[in-house]
This record gives structure tokens, sequence and C-alpha cells, in this order.
């Protein structure tokens, strides 16, 4: 337990069950010797609790683990703000699917004892950076541990652009978008554009075009070291790119989108009986054992 003396702790605002929970997760780390660091957009929630407070910032640099209470959208912002101090972060499922919070409430003193304890796996997961540049100059961007999406606007015509990657023309498209992934989002957004499922480490990303005018247009895997690049044909309905769902920047004609990996990882910490296909299994419906 000496090397998660600091843990910090994150909750999803706007719901009873992730009080509850995380009102367990205080008592239960207290009862460890844990030093607890909350989230500060959650201290209101909790109320009197005498406990230290701080922003993504601090728990950062202060945490030595950060548990994550909600859903798999809840980890996504944890993650974006944690990869760059290198902080490992678990997750709590208070969501819907789960597919990165896969500690269930009520396994969580055995399961979080148990990371306590030394005994869990570690992962790796790779986040991308986007930039939208306008003649030149940078005008908006973000980072993403699921996707980057380029999508038409709020009109029914389509966006046209020009994909590049690694220097190479690779074609001209006209669709309502493209969804950028890496293999922690292509069981989300990806999934339901028709990408396939990668495994999460696979260093690859996956481009799925949305509704493209060409019916040849298919999805496509490429390195993940990969430097993809848009140029934007036509925005008359000021396409938007968004990462992970987030509030995005509006495109014009002639802007010009980047999207590299993030040079810092997620590390994230599973249970020791955490298994990828099982998780395919029960939040995607597959089918059982025989």
């Amino acid at each position: 337990m000496e090397n998660f003396r600091n843990v910090g702790l994150i909750g999803r605002p706007g719901s009873d069950e992730v009080v509850q929970t995380l009102r367990h997760a205080i008592t239960f780390l207290q009862s460890r010797g844990c030093n607890i660091i909350l989230d500060a957009d959650i201290e209101q929630l909790l109320g009197r609790h005498g406990l230290q407070v701080g922003d993504r910032k601090i728990l950062g640099e202060s945490a030595d683990l950060v548990v994550v209470v909600g859903g798999d959208g809840c980890l996504l912002g944890a993650a974006r703000a944690l990869s760059r101090y290198g902080t490992p972060v678990v997750g709590v499922n208070r969501g819907h699917l789960g597919f990165l919070t896969d500690i269930m409430p009520g396994e969580l003193e055995r399961q979080l004892g148990a990371i306590l304890d030394g005994h869990y796996e570690t992962e790796k997961r790779f986040l991308l950076d986007a930039e939208v540049r306008r003649e030149q100059h940078p005008v908006g961007g973000g980072s993403a541990l699921n996707d980057v999406v380029i999508r038409a606007g709020d009109s029914v015509h389509m966006v046209e652009f020009e994909l590049w990657i690694e220097g190479r023309f690779v074609y001209n498209q006209r669709s309502d978008g493209l969804i950028i992934a890496t293999p922690t989002g292509s069981t989300a957004y990806a999934l339901s554009g028709g990408g396939p499922i990668m495994h999460p480490k696979l260093d690859a990303i996956v481009l799925v075009p949305m509704h493209p005018h060409a019916l040849s247009s298919r999805p496509l895997v490429v390195d993940g070291n990969s430097e993809i690049k848009l140029v934007i044909r036509s925005g008359h309905n000021s396409p938007l790119v968004s990462c992970d769902g987030q509030a995005g920047v509006r495109a014009q004609a002639g802007d010009v989108i980047y999207v590299r990996k993030r040079a810092q990882k997620l590390t994230l910490l599973h249970p020791h009986d955490h298994d990828f296909y099982e998780a395919c299994r029960s939040k995607l419906g597959w089918s059982s054992k025989p």
C-alpha cells in the first residue's frame, strides 16, 4: 500500500449513486490509512468532510493513484487531465457500459483493496492531440482518449475534405464527417459508425467515415504514430472538430486539421481478473460460452 499513500478521488456530479459510492470509497480508503485528495469539482457534493481538496493539476502532481467514480465519460475527462503527470487511474463503474470503469460498486472493497495491496494489471492507453490551423495559425484543438470527430455542421450539407496520412494523399471525401479513434475509442462512437473493435494493446488508429457519399469508403486502420491531416474544402456549414465529444471548434474552408498521438499516455489500472474479451461479451451482448 505504500505506493498508493495519497489517493485522489474524482466523481461525476449530479448522481446520488456516485455520492454514495464516493462516501463508501472515502470510508474504505481511510480504513486503509490512505491520505485522500478530493477533486474540487465534487467537494460540494459531500458536505462537511475535512479532506484535502485540489484541482486536477494538484491531483496529478500529488496523488499516487486516482480513483474515478462514474461512467466512461467521467474517466475520459480525468484521462485528458492526468495523463501528462503519469498518475495511475482506476475506475469504479457508476455509468452504463463501463469499458474503462471496470470495478463494480459492490466489489469496491475487494478489488480496490487488492489494487492497494499491489495486485493489479497495468495498461498504457495513448491519447490523440488535435490542432486546427487557419492560414497557418492555430485556432483551436484538444486531446482525446477515445476519438477526434470532424462532422458536418447544423445543416444537411456534407463536409468535403482531403485526407493525408504521413504526407501522402489518401482521398478526397464528401460525407457527414470522419471519426479518428484510438483502440480505446474503437468500442465507442467509432463502433456505432461501423468501425472495427481494436484490442487496447494495439498501436493503431482507425478512421471511420460517417455516411460517405461514395459507397466504397470503408474504415481504415493505420499505424498509431501516423500524422493525419485533413484539409477542409467546403466549410459553408462550419464543420465541428470535437475531442471525446467535448465542445469543439468550428472549422472553415481552407482550415487544416492535424491529428497525432500524444506523447504522454494514460496509465490505467485493472483488477487482476480483468478480461477485455469478457468485457466485450458482457457489454456488447456477445454470446457466452456454450
